[in-house]
């Protein structure tokens, strides 16, 4: 069997466990017609939908080696610094680095990594703070 059919199944196992987790929440209130579980159930249906897209359609000619690994744990590494870093830089800088070194790993220019991230980035900030009223950090740089 394939390595990418065993992270599929790996990722419905997941997405399965995360699925019933996420009917198992609950509001004490009802400030969201939604309630807490919509969007945890709507990444587990998409977890779901893209594992099974992996265990039974595999890309063809994929091979895991060494190298592939390394670079995989890299990226792996990277979002533990980005968590460390959000605070301290702020949302929209740490995730633009975050975006321009994984848009590099994966074949992009540090400059076009670098702009989609500050694009992507930003466009984030705007809808979860002023169109959601989610408060995102702004860094301990950006006078408050």
């Amino acid at each position: 069997m394939r390595a990418d059919r065993f992270v599929g199944l790996f990722l419905l196992a997941l997405a399965l466990w995360y699925g019933l987790e996420a009917k198992g929440l609950e509001a004490g209130y009802l400030a969201d017609p939604l309630g807490p579980r919509a969007f945890p159930l709507l990444l587990s249906a998409v977890l779901l939908g893209l594992s099974l897209f992996m265990v039974f359609r595999p890309a063809a000619g994929v091979g895991v080696g060494f190298p592939a690994w390394k670079g995989q744990l890299a990226v792996i590494a990277s979002f533990v610094v980005y968590s460390e870093l959000l605070l301290p830089l702020g949302f929209v800088l740490a995730t633009t680095l975050e975006v321009a070194f994984v848009a590099r790993w994966l074949g992009a220019s540090w400059g076009k990594g670098a702009a989609a991230g500050f694009g992507f980035s930003l466009a984030l900030y705007l809808i979860f703070v002023f169109g959601l009223g989610i408060p995102l950090p702004l860094g301990q740089w950006w006078p408050a």
